[in-house]
Parts: C-alpha cells; sequence; structure tokens
C-alpha cells in the first residue's frame, strides 16, 4: 500500500471529524487513516475525562486484552513509568514514542516490561489529544515485537496531527447527539442517582435499579455480567489509590457521555480501610455548572464567546449583551458569527437548542419556552 503524506493525512482527518461518527466509528476510522502513515499493529483510543484525566472509555483493535487494562490503568494512576498520559498532556510535544524514552530499552517501562512485552508487543507511540484545557482522551499505536521501533519522524508526524484528532474525538464525543430518553428517570420523570458496589478486583458486586439503569445506557449489551465499564472501574481505581494516599493529581471522578446524549458524573468513596475493601460508586446527571465548562471547550469557545452564548440564553437582545459585556453592538454581532460557525447553526434559537437543549436536557422534547430566544 503506498504511504501517504502528512498533508494528506491532515486533509484526511480533517473530512473524518465532521463526519458525525460515533466514537466508536471514528476511532476505528482514524486508526485506518494514520496506519496509511505512520504503520502500526495495534491501536488503542482511551476517552478521558477532561478535568480528572480518569479514562472513561476505550476503543481497543488488535491491542492489550481486557484483562490487562486494570494494571494499565494502576500504573497510569499512581506508578512511575515513562511517556504517560499526564506528562504528554503537559509536554511541548504531545506525542512520543517508548524507544525514543527509554534510549531504546523498552524493559525500562514497567507497562511494557510486566504486560505489552510478555503478550508480545514492541514499541509504542502515544499521543495526548489536548485542546484548550482539558485532556479529551489518548491514542497508543503498538508495534510488534521484533519490528522496527517508531522513528522521531513517525512521532513528529503523530504529533503534527494531533489537533486534527482531539477535534474529531470531541466531535465524536459531545456533539453527536442520538436522541433517547434518560434511562436514569424515575416514573415520576425525575433523575436519580444510582449505587453500586465495586470489588477489589473491579467486578460489580451490588447495584441499585437507578444503577442498573445506567449500566445498561453505558454499555448497552457489550458488557459482560458484573464487569464495569471503563470510567467505572477506572474511579473505582482512583478511589483507592486517594485513599493509599498515592493519588497525588487525579481527582476521583469523571464525566462521560452516554450514547443517548445524557451526561453522568461518576463518583466514588472507598467502604473501610481493609485490603480488600469495595469501592462505592455513584452515576448521577451531570449538574449544569459542571457541563459549562465542558460544552464550552468542545466547541472550542472563547471565554468572551462562551459569555455571549450565556447571555443569548437569557433572551437578551444584541445591545442588551453589548451593555452587559460593555462592548459594542457590532463587537457582539461578529462573537456570533464565530459562535454560529463554530456549533454549525444560524439563528439564536438554534444556537440555545444546540447548546442547552443537546447537552444540558436531551431528555425534553420541545424546546418551544425558548423560542423568545430567536
Amino acid at each position: 500500500m503506498t504511504a501517504v503524506s502528512p498533508e494528506d493525512l491532515r486533509t484526511d482527518l480533517i473530512a473524518l471529524a465532521h463526519r458525525g461518527l460515533d466514537v466508536g466509528d471514528y476511532a476505528r476510522a482514524a486508526a485506518r487513516l494514520l496506519g496509511r502513515t505512520v504503520p502500526f499493529e495495534g491501536f488503542c483510543l482511551l476517552t478521558l475525562d477532561p478535568a480528572t484525566l480518569l479514562p472513561t472509555g476505550e476503543i481497543v483493535e488488535n491491542g492489550l486484552p481486557p484483562w490487562a487494562m486494570p494494571r494499565m490503568t494502576e500504573i497510569e494512576l499512581a506508578e512511575d513509568d515513562f511517556n504517560k498520559f499526564t506528562a504528554l498532556s503537559r509536554a511541548s510535544r504531545s506525542a512520543s514514542s517508548l524507544s525514543e524514552a527509554t534510549g531504546g530499552d523498552l524493559d525500562k517501562s514497567r507497562r511494557h516490561r510486566e504486560l505489552k512485552g510478555p503478550l508480545g508487543f514492541g514499541d509504542e507511540l502515544r499521543v495526548a489529544l489536548v485542546a484548550g484545557a482539558g485532556t479529551w482522551g489518548a491514542i497508543t499505536l503498538l508495534r510488534e515485537a521484533g519490528d522496527q521501533p517508531f522513528t522521531p519522524t513517525d512521532s513528529a508526524v503523530v504529533g503534527s496531527v494531533a489537533a486534527y484528532l482531539t477535534e474529531g474525538l470531541r466531535r465524536a464525543i459531545l456533539l453527536t447527539v442520538r436522541p433517547a430518553d434518560g434511562p436514569g428517570e424515575t416514573e415520576s420523570g425525575a433523575d436519580g442517582p444510582g449505587v453500586l458496589l465495586v470489588a477489589r478486583d473491579g467486578s460489580i458486586e451490588m447495584a441499585d435499579a437507578t444503577a442498573r439503569r445506567w449500566l445498561a445506557e453505558l454499555d448497552g449489551d457489550t458488557r459482560q455480567e458484573g464487569d464495569a465499564p471503563p470510567v467505572i472501574a477506572a474511579v473505582a481505581q482512583a478511589v483507592r489509590q486517594a485513599a493509599a494516599g498515592q493519588l497525588r493529581e487525579l481527582g476521583a471522578s469523571a464525566r462521560v457521555r452516554t450514547p443517548s446524549g445524557r451526561w453522568l458524573m461518576v463518583r466514588g468513596s472507598q467502604l473501610g480501610e481493609e485490603p480488600d475493601a469495595r469501592a462505592a460508586v455513584i452515576l448521577e446527571p451531570v449538574a449544569g455548572d459542571e457541563l459549562a465548562p465542558l460544552v464550552a471547550d468542545a466547541y472550542g469557545f472563547t471565554e468572551r464567546e462562551w459569555a455571549v452564548t450565556r447571555l443569548v440564553a437569557r433572551g437578551l437582545a444584541t445591545n442588551e449583551i453589548a451593555s452587559q459585556l460593555h462592548l459594542s453592538p457590532y463587537t457582539v454581532q461578529d462573537h456570533l458569527k464565530s459562535i454560529f460557525d463554530k456549533v454549525g447553526v444560524r439563528t439564536r434559537g438554534e444556537l440555545v437548542s444546540r447548546i442547552f437543549f443537546e447537552h444540558y436536557a436531551p431528555r425534553f422534547t420541545s424546546w418551544d419556552a425558548l423560542g423568545r430566544a430567536n
């Protein structure tokens, strides 16, 4: 197969970001595009909560088996290793190979020594998908043992398209809505939190009725009975690390979007101090003030554009927005044009519906009450 140039790769990734794919389809399509320029045998896209960097999901092709993921998460959260996602998200270079980081001695890496090497893998190339102040995900490319390691040019190419990969992932996570009623609603129509208990081995021991509905919504029919979805397993692991005083940078909570468009906050705490203590995990709909930074960052809003959007949602006219923000009406109009372009709408009513209906309250079936925002 003829190699694709980095310039053509960027063009293809831009087009892919606008196809409206869900996370799984986007990840697999992005892997195919990357493989035409930087060959690899294994691929993993990890979605992360931008606020805490806790894993919320994964798409794996020819990568590590599911049983290896709890140990991988443990290393990522609390142990020293090379090219950890937290470090890559802060580095000037968001992409790096393990061979570069270890000077060619892959066994210096704990995850390679314990997991990847014994499973027949050689070098890996990792890239953090960072936008604004948040890290939305990470990609790992794997080569088999005995293959040539990734070159500095490979790392540079993947790093050069990180922004396009990030934009595609953000759109897949936040901008693709599949209308459906929220499964966490009670018969009275009110949302409620669900509680479940996670054992030391990562299995779910018990879940109340609401938690079971959220679990079904998170993974559908793909999850085996008793297995925890990645976001719950990650939060439970973070809880244990925090209880042991080993968690310095990451919070034991994460926000994740369900396929129906609902946002969940996943929080945890440890029950007792015994080595085999269970973790209690609470699943509840995300409050508006917790979701707002995610939505703003998803669309690439500047701080001023987000301020204008909030005032539009309150029904303020252009002159009123200008007065509130100490801007000229012409500047407000310029901001609105930029906002409309980023969101892909043409009117204020469509803007409010897209931002506050689809992300804050997708369970509603109409938005007539906000027609005044037009």
